[in-house]
C-alpha cells in the first residue's frame, strides 16, 4: 500500500483491497473512509466488500463517494466530524488518493 500522511491522524492512499484491512488494523488505523464511487473502474473492490472487511477487523467504515468537482460541502463536513471523533488513525482512499487529500485540504479551510 502506498500511504501518505497528511496530519497526525489522517492518511490517504489509492484503492485498498479487503485483504489490506487486517494490516491496516494492526498498524493502528481505526477508521476507513472510501471516497470512491462503486464501479468507477472495472474490477475495483466495492465499498461493501471493504466495509465487510472493516467490520470483521473492528474498524469503522464510511462511504463518502466523490465523482468529480465541485466536491459537495456535505462531504467535507462529514470528513471533519469523522476525523475529529476518530480514536486512532484515519485512512481515506480513492483511485489515486488525490481526491481524499483534496477533501482534507478543504476541511482545513
Amino acid at each position: 500500500m502506498d500511504i501518505s500522511k497528511l496530519a497526525n491522524n489522517y492518511f490517504v492512499s489509492p484503492q485498498i483491497s479487503p485483504d489490506d484491512v487486517a494490516e491496516l488494523a494492526s498498524a493502528g488505523y481505526t477508521v476507513i473512509i472510501c471516497n470512491r464511487p462503486d464501479d468507477e473502474d472495472i474490477g475495483q473492490p466495492s465499498a461493501d466488500a471493504i466495509a465487510a472487511a472493516c467490520e470483521q477487523h473492528g474498524l469503522e467504515f464510511h462511504h463518502l463517494p466523490v465523482a468529480g468537482m465541485p466536491i459537495a460541502e456535505g462531504i467535507v463536513e462529514k470528513h471533519k466530524v469523522i476525523i475529529s471523533s476518530a480514536d486512532g488513525h484515519v485512512l481515506a482512499y480513492c483511485r489515486s488518493g488525490q481526491r481524499s487529500a483534496y477533501i482534507f485540504s478543504m476541511s482545513l479551510a
